[in-house]
């Protein structure tokens, strides 16, 4: 096998974990990814398909698999398992308790599927890096989880929440919209029904958190353009 056919089986396999990765990706995203032209990718997709791998074209959308059909685990390099495993050092000092949870699930998946000399390497790295955030190991939040797979399902939650600027405890019904994090806690930001308003709720603050059934129209708004809007709510008034 020559060194453009070898190339060419690397970027075939490249390309079925992207099918895997992805629910649905275009041949624009593919041809850009791996600097090669969209008729090229045509003929990769053909040649995957004729090697019995079941993709289904959606007409103006792009590629996807077939529903179930998986490729085998994936073989990690001795990288990008050091990569994995400095990521979970990081992970084991979040102060979220379901994250780090969650998290712990999937490195072990992972690292079930490393070879047996990378495994020993990536077993010995986790032992040599050390993170100095969180030094004491604190959880004082356990709702992450629960509120990604409200915010991905578009489902309301209810929470009981307190501010210590107000030493209030409010109840509030929310439209999850993003999370992020900022000096070791998370955030929820949502649209706050109680004050018809997007507001930012750190998770280490609600007192009880309740998914609700009924679900709410997605946000047209970015993130990018949140930040714009909390900024001009920041500014004084004009003279």
């Amino acid at each position: 096998m020559d060194e453009i056919e070898i190339k060419r089986l690397s970027r075939l396999t490249a390309i079925l974990i992207q099918l895997q990765a992805k629910r649905l990706i275009t041949a624009n995203e593919l041809a850009e990814k791996f600097s090669i032209s969209k008729r090229t990718i045509y003929r990769d997709i053909k040649a995957l398909e004729q090697a019995g791998v079941p993709i289904l074209t959606e007409e103006g959308k792009g590629y996807t698999l077939m529903d179930g059909y998986r490729i085998p685990p994936v073989m990690f390099s001795e990288s990008e398992a050091n990569a994995l495993i400095t990521a979970e050092q990081l992970v084991l000092k979040n102060k979220d308790a379901s994250f780090v949870r969650d998290y712990s699930e999937a490195i072990s998946k992972i690292k079930s599927v490393l070879r047996n000399n990378t495994k020993d390497k990536a077993n010995l790295l986790s032992n040599r890096v050390v993170s100095g955030q969180n030094s004491t190991n604190d959880r004082t939040s356990n709702n992450l989880s629960t509120l990604q797979l409200a915010l991905t399902n578009f489902n309301l939650v209810q929470i009981r929440y307190y501010s210590p600027d107000t030493n209030q405890t409010t109840e509030r019904t929310i439209e999850p919209f993003a999370i992020y994090t900022f000096h070791e806690n998370w955030l929820l930001i949502g649209l706050c029904r109680l004050r018809n308003d997007y507001r930012a709720f750190r998770l280490d603050r609600i007192q009880k958190l309740t998914v609700l059934n009924e679900t709410f129209e997605p946000h047209k708004i970015t993130f990018e353009e949140y930040f714009e809007m909390t900024r001009k709510k920041c500014e004084p008034p004009l003279p």
